[in-house]
């Protein structure tokens, strides 16, 4: 059961709700977005029933709600949600197309720089690069950790991009998030229940990729677990899923997107540079997800790629990334989206 709240309630109002809830032993998570709370119940649904929870003041409405993400389904919000980021308030939702181009890992402060620099002209009004690198081989580069954050920093301060990046480890969550505008949940995090609480509780926007072995229903409930612990700042990201299929890194499941526009109001944006995993796909596929109707694309930009350190053959230069902006300029009108303009 969900408790939808007037956008004039005030915290007083809440505090009753939550208090009259947990007096009959049931647990009541509060939620803030954007632009509503909402309490998310949890207990004998009867007994709340019987507490005449609509009488309260505050409550707009209560929805029983029989899917089993509660907080990000569409049941109680039929509208999509549009999540802003960042001082600039880059906005990721249904009337605009966002571009979130950057690094794929943070090397040095010239590098980063470089590469927000491309990104900022092609239309980028989000920075993503990652200071913290969970890889697959213990052997390889995993990133400069809390002076990669620095880095990232400088860097939106001389371009004012806003910063997308990734938290691997609990205990990290409070040092990310103190020079994040945007936490990211990586597709190998997307079913670490600990961290997703943690990063629900920093009170910054979440962007949670998909597991590269999810289901789309334990995607959404891995969104539920940040929307738990009081945020509804949440964009999903189809990253590509493990398949047979060898051609590509991974395959983009471009299905996702209506499929999860239809259950969940959160934005989907989707990502082409992992999913393909070669720079040669990425404006094709950065084309289908503009056309299946997804809220943004998250691309890999490198000055160098020969020399990266990180997903070197998936990363966009510059001649890439003008084929990558006049296809978004040419698509977007058409899917009814505006790209979302770079900070001044």
């Amino acid at each position: 059961m969900v408790i939808v709240l007037s956008p004039s309630a005030t915290e007083v109002n809440i505090n009753a709700v939550v208090s009259k809830v947990t007096g009959v032993g049931g647990q009541a998570f509060v939620s803030r977005g954007e632009r509503r709370t909402i309490i998310g119940l949890v207990g004998d649904l009867d007994l709340f029933e019987d507490l005449n929870l609509l009488a309260f003041d505050g409550v707009q409405r209560v929805v029983r709600i029989s899917t089993p993400f509660k907080l990000v389904s569409r049941d109680h919000h039929p509208e999509k949600s549009t999540v802003m980021v960042g001082t600039s308030r880059a906005p990721i939702g249904p009337r605009t197309f966002t571009l979130i181009a950057g690094p794929c890992a943070v090397e040095t402060p010239e590098q980063t720089l470089a590469a927000a620099q491309m990104a900022k002209a092609a239309g980028a009004s989000l920075l993503r690069g990652g200071a913290y690198k969970p890889r697959s081989s213990p052997y390889a580069f995993q990133g400069l950790g809390e002076a990669g954050l620095r880095i990232l920093a400088d860097v939106r301060a001389e371009t004012g991009l806003p910063i997308v990046t990734e938290v691997v480890d609990v205990a990290d969550v409070d040092v990310v998030a103190s020079y994040a505008d945007m936490l990211q949940v990586g597709t190998r995090n997307a079913q670490n229940f600990a961290l997703l609480q943690a990063v629900g509780a920093a009170g910054k926007p979440v962007m949670l990729k998909r597991g590269m072995s999810s289901t789309i229903e334990e995607w959404l409930m891995a969104a539920e677990y940040i929307a738990q612990r009081g945020n509804l700042e949440i964009v999903l990201c189809e990253r590509g899923i493990r398949t047979f299929e060898k051609a590509t890194r991974n395959t983009l499941d471009i299905s996702a997107v209506p499929v999860v526009h239809s259950l969940s109001h959160l934005p989907v944006v989707v990502d082409p540079s992992h999913s393909g995993g070669r720079r040669d796909l990425v404006v094709p596929l950065s084309r289908a997800a503009i056309a299946i109707g997804a809220d943004g694309i998250i691309v890999d930009v490198h000055p160098d790629p020969a020399t990266a350190l990180c997903d070197g053959p998936q990363a966009l230069m510059a001649e890439d990334l003008a084929e990558l902006t006049s296809s978004i300029k040419a698509l977007a009108p058409i899917a009814g989206r505006t790209l979302t303009a770079p900070p001044a």
